[in-house]
This record gives C-alpha cells, sequence and structure tokens, in this order.
C-alpha cells in the first residue's frame, strides 16, 4: 500500500527545532522578526526610531518620539510570564506538532513545569489557535453534520437532552476532486432554525453548496446565501452515504484524538478551545514542519489573557 504523503512528512523533528531556537537569544530574535517583520514600531504613536534597554531580563523598546516603553512580550498572549522564552517555544513545539493533543499532564512532564503552569500554558496557545480560526470561512462544496461533546451522566436526562453534552456543528469544506479542505468545529447553543443560522452567517461564503442530513435546522443555511442539499439518512450506514463520508471521518477523528489524548475535561467551559485546537491543526496539515512558526505568529498577535479569563465559560455553551 502506497504511503500517504501528508501523514508521512517528516515535519520538523526535535533536533531541528533546538537548533533554531534551544537558546533563549534564539527565541527573542524568533518573536521580534514576528513582531515586529519591518523593524519595531511603537504601539502609542507608531513611530519607527527607538533603543532598546536591557534593565530587565528581556529586551524593553523605547520609542524615541514619545519615550513609550514596550516589552517583547506585552501585548501577545505571553505577557507578564515568568518563564522563559525556551519553554513557551518548547510548548509551542509540542501542541502543535502533536496530531492528536497534548494533555497537560504531559505537557507538564516534558517542560519541567507545575500542572498549574502547563494547564495555563496550553490554553492560551488554544486561545490563539481559536482566534486565528475565527477568521476562516467555509466555501464551494461543505458537508454539515451535528455532533455532541460529552455524554450521559448517571441518573441525568438521556439522549439529545443530557446536561453534559454540548452541541456542535461540524462542518468540512471540500476541493474540486472532493477531497477535505478545511474543517470547523463550533459549539452552538442548540441545533434550533435561529442558531444555525448565525452560524452560518458567520462561517459560510454565500453560494456555497451545504449537504447534510434530514434535521430541519440545517434548512437554515439558505438565510447565509447558500444552496441546500438535504439527505434523508433513514438508518442508512456512513459507507452507503458518500455525501458525508468527510465530515464523518473528521468526526471519528476527533472522537479518537479527544478519547485517546485527555481522559476528562469541563465540555462546557472549554469545547471551543479543544475543538479548534484539533481544527486548527487539521487545516494546517499540509505543511507539518511550519506549523510551531505559525503557531508562534498566532501567539504573537493573540490579546493578553489573564488567569481569570482562561477560566471564563464560553457564552455560547
Amino acid at each position: 500500500m502506497a504511503q500517504n504523503r501528508i501523514q508521512f512528512q517528516p515535519g520538523m523533528s526535535m533536533p531541528e527545532f533546538l537548533a533554531q531556537y534551544g537558546t533563549e537569544a534564539q527565541c527573542e530574535a524568533a518573536l521580534e522578526r514576528v513582531r515586529w517583520p519591518e523593524g519595531f514600531r511603537c504601539p502609542r504613536c507608531g513611530g519607527h526610531a527607538h533603543c532598546v534597554l536591557r534593565s530587565s531580563p528581556r529586551k524593553v523598546f523605547q520609542c524615541n518620539a514619545c519615550r513609550h516603553q514596550a516589552s517583547l512580550i506585552a501585548g501577545t498572549v505571553m505577557q507578564g510570564t515568568k518563564l522563559p522564552l525556551t519553554t513557551w517555544f518548547l510548548a509551542i513545539y509540542l501542541v502543535s506538532q502533536a496530531k492528536t493533543g497534548i494533555a497537560s499532564l504531559a505537557l507538564k512532564r516534558h517542560l519541567g513545569v507545575s500542572y498549574p503552569t502547563a494547564w495555563a500554558l496550553k490554553h492560551k496557545l488554544m486561545q490563539a489557535m481559536t482566534e486565528r480560526e475565527e477568521r476562516y470561512t467555509l466555501s464551494g462544496t461543505v458537508q454539515l453534520d451535528d455532533a455532541y461533546l460529552g455524554g450521559e451522566r448517571t441518573g441525568g436526562k438521556a439522549g439529545r437532552g443530557s446536561e453534559n453534552k454540548v452541541p456542535f456543528v461540524a462542518a468540512v469544506s471540500l476541493t474540486d476532486a472532493g477531497c477535505p479542505l478545511r474543517v470547523k468545529l463550533t459549539p452552538v447553543a442548540g441545533f434550533s432554525f435561529q442558531a444555525i443560522t448565525e452560524w452560518a452567517r458567520a462561517y459560510l461564503t454565500p453560494g456555497s453548496t451545504v449537504h447534510s442530513d434530514g434535521l430541519a435546522c440545517f434548512n437554515a443555511v439558505t438565510m447565509a446565501g447558500c444552496r441546500h442539499q438535504p439527505t434523508v439518512v433513514a438508518g442508512r450506514k456512513p459507507k452507503d452515504l458518500p455525501q458525508f463520508h468527510w465530515v464523518n471521518t473528521v468526526l471519528g477523528n476527533l472522537k479518537t484524538s479527544l478519547s485517546g489524548s485527555y481522559h476528562a475535561f469541563a465540555f462546557s467551559k472549554y469545547a471551543p478551545r479543544y475543538l479548534a485546537a484539533f481544527a486548527y491543526r487539521f487545516n494546517r496539515r499540509f505543511d507539518l514542519a511550519a506549523l510551531p512558526g505559525r503557531l508562534l505568529v498566532a501567539a504573537a498577535h493573540c490579546r493578553p489573557l489573564p488567569e481569570q479569563s482562561l477560566r471564563l465559560a464560553d457564552s455560547r455553551c
């Protein structure tokens, strides 16, 4: 059997990573290039002329015009950290290269930090992934399905009404050749006409052709200017429904990823981040070696996240 070129691509090896980002100076230089590719620009007045102060462990840039001072990590998801940049960069490497994700406990052991520190660091990076994924919409031919995170609780409601289940929309856009291009996994308040209308307007490009099962709420994609082609499943097996092949495959991979990496997590609070992290890696799977650099860009442009913000529940869940 021929090897799948995407699955067997080399990615970035640990020696290669250490050669590029093994020292604090290398990490500082890489972060500076990502933040200001055309040279330092003052966040207050936009000026370029500056001097570099070394009164703190990291670079502090002082604008010559307005005297505003900005550290290398100020305004990024790393703001306020006491960890060395080498630890952050190693976390970026591990989170980006793990196909099925990496648990906070495993990250703790790799980085040599406490569990709360590993948890916070990982969630900050997943938030950067989430904000990056929000920028993209699906277009062309799209396969759509309803799905849930979590299972039934003993003594609780059964089926879709379970208090432990978080509903989310799974959608996959296809190339002209019928191959998966981009996935979108989005928690929703429920599978109502209004909820799917809001989702479609936010994440579907007008003119797309959407294939879904017979769930009535999916007719709402027409409110976003899309063509809807429903198929009544009527108990048929997935192998008999090729029009849903890729969305079913993605959901199967998602289930394997979550069950293989995590014993449990708070679905109602953190579902958006875990789903977005899976989608982020899937949508960039064609160039695994570039993933650490791309996640660094996302982290450098993600707003600072204090502990309280990290632990707030998502409003859609």
